[in-house]
């Protein structure tokens, strides 16, 4: 392997969820969403030498191997407007969890450490770079819009030539366990104060 990839780290919206809002997305006028899976970013698109995907599926085995699964609900819009051109469905539920873990992914000597542009927020996007009535059309057709569903896990994903995200790999949380105890790692202390 030789020369650079672009990455992502995300958590897919899972069906019939994450088809609907792609074709939403699609018909608000948003071409690029034809190769973006719906999902919650974790770690946006970075450049990593591809020599480095050993040592990167390995950080991130770790971290999902710390994880647990948890709920995630989204509920209504919100926009990043007039900072940066994208409406969003807004992560009501689980919030915690997904800065949990994109720290983990980010983190400091990492095989993905790096700054973000904005501070994270965890969201799914509907509309991207397009005209302010299309923007404005999304924000509001999809003010009620709703779903939720248990988190088991997320990806990493790379970007081809042509811009679309393809999925290189899942990697599971570990199970529940069968009794309630006391939260004990720090993913759990973080989804009890959430």
């Amino acid at each position: 392997m030789a020369g650079t990839v672009t990455l992502g780290v995300s958590i897919a919206v899972p069906e019939p969820h994450g088809s609907r809002l792609q074709r939403r997305r699609l018909g608000f006028g948003d071409a690029a969403a034809a190769g973006i899976p719906t999902h919650v970013t974790l770690l946006p698109p970075t450049a990593v030498e591809a020599a480095a995907r050993p040592a990167i599926d390995e950080h991130l085995a770790g971290i999902a191997a710390a994880a647990r699964p948890f709920r995630m609900r989204l509920y209504g819009t919100g926009t990043f407007r007039p900072l940066s051109p994208v409406v969003f469905v807004q992560v009501v539920e689980g919030g915690s969890a997904c800065g949990w873990l994109q720290e983990r992914v980010r983190e400091d000597g990492g095989p993905l450490a790096r700054e973000l542009q904005f501070p994270y927020h965890p969201h799914v996007t509907v509309a991207h770079g397009i005209g302010e009535d299309a923007m404005d059309a999304a924000q509001a057709d999809l003010a009620r819009y709703e779903a939720a569903w248990t988190v088991a896990g997320f990806a990493l994903y790379e970007q081809g030539g042509d811009g679309a995200w393809a999925l290189r790999r899942e990697f599971r949380f570990a199970p529940c366990p069968r009794q309630r105890r006391p939260a004990s790692s720090a993913f759990e202390r973080a989804q009890e104060a959430a």
